[in-house]
């Protein structure tokens, strides 16, 4: 899958979109977008790794000599890039400088460039603006392929094997810190190489999308909401909510959670090819309007993911860019009145005339313990 996920012909296709943008060249440091184009997962360091995709030429990859057999290892490796490696004594800036034809009026700098960085390419071309890069390779990652769809899929399915365990790991008298202790490790057992966050919020804290783990006991007869994520092998990211009672639910959740279940199943039908990012958001906030929950909705229907888990589309009121095949991002409305609340949330890909689901668990409330 490594060659399906991070083919040869990316590089061009991101020097033709660094050239459409008018840039002399973009400049990835390690973090997402240098993954996407050359599967080189490189870490983050004081000593400057970084691709260059100059708009007329071959793009070159500068790496510390230390880093170099990781680099050798890794994807970026088979693509037929150059590599070229710096010594201590070196000075990298200087080096990329020399590399790139002289009087480039602009450069594309990654989004998650340190500053410390993006202040030394300054300094080493002095007559270039720097303009993000991210907004070169947005319409490219936003689109996912084929291959990118299958590793989504495989993310969706680890983290819907990790929900299938969160009944018995939930029950009265637990600390929501260890059940989120106990999703963790499960997170790992089901396939993933890292952990991106655990969301267990019980009672009032199911009323905060962001909830810390906290030392709160689990009381019998309360909602959970249960937000969990990580990122596979693959580099892609996976994110889905299930809500979850220890003993039967209150009158007043099971009520509203009933108008949430209607929401959620209202936004994924909407999604289609040429409908807006709005209006998907509207699919499900005029639901929760209707029901008189329009105050208890606070936040954006969803986000994009893939390699990371929030990147765009961004599902949300002014967002009017058609949806198109493979855009990829999540569906979770939320329902939060203050005593308790609730969040039901899938990650879903655009197909030619619909929609995908990543995340097949049932959806409904699932009542332990």
């Amino acid at each position: 899958m490594t060659t399906e996920l991070y083919p040869r012909e990316r590089l061009g296709r991101v020097r033709e979109a660094t050239e459409q943008a008018g840039l002399g060249a973009v400049l990835l440091t390690p973090g997402p977008d240098l993954r996407y184009v050359t599967g080189y997962d490189a870490k983050q360091l004081e000593r400057l790794t970084c691709l260059v995709v100059p708009a007329d030429g071959e793009a070159f990859l500068v790496v510390p000599r230390l880093e170099l057999p990781a680099a050798h290892e890794s994807p970026a490796g088979s693509l037929g890039v150059e590599l070229v490696p710096w010594d201590e004594t070196d000075d990298p800036y200087a080096l990329v400088a020399r590399r790139l034809p002289g009087g480039l009026a602009s450069v594309g700098v990654a989004d998650r460039m340190w500053a410390v960085m993006a202040l030394r390419f300054r300094a080493a071309l002095p007559g270039a603006e720097q303009v993000a890069a991210g907004g070169v390779l947005r319409e490219l990652r936003m689109r996912k392929s084929a291959a990118e769809v299958a590793a989504l899929r495989e993310a969706g399915a680890a983290i819907d094997r990790v929900h299938r365990r969160v009944p018995d790991l939930l029950r009265a008298g637990r600390t929501e810190r260890e059940v989120g202790r106990d999703i963790a490790e499960a997170i790992i057992d089901e396939g993933h190489e890292a952990v991106d966050f655990v969301i267990v919020g019980s009672g009032p804290n199911g009323a905060n999308p962001h909830a810390e783990l906290s030392d709160r006991v689990i009381r019998r007869g309360e909602p959970v909401v249960v937000d969990i994520g990580g990122t596979m092998p693959s580099g892609y990211c996976s994110d889905s909510t299930r809500n979850y009672c220890v003993g039967e639910p209150p009158a007043d959740y099971a009520a509203y959670f009933a108008v949430l279940e209607e929401a959620q199943r209202a936004s994924c039908e909407a999604v289609r090819p040429g409908v807006t990012p709005e209006a998907v958001d509207a699919a499900a906030r005029d639901v929760i309007a209707a029901a008189g929950h329009g105050e208890h909705f606070f936040h954006r229907t969803g986000h994009g993911i893939g390699l990371e888990s929030h990147e765009d589309p961004y599902i949300v009121a002014g967002n009017r860019e058609p949806l198109e095949p493979g855009m990829a991002f999540s569906i979770e409305p939320g329902i939060y009145p203050g005593p308790h609340g609730a969040r039901i949330e899938d990650i879903v890909v655009c197909t030619e005339d619909g929609y995908e689901p990543m995340n097949v668990t049932e959806r409904g409330l699932a009542v332990v313990g």
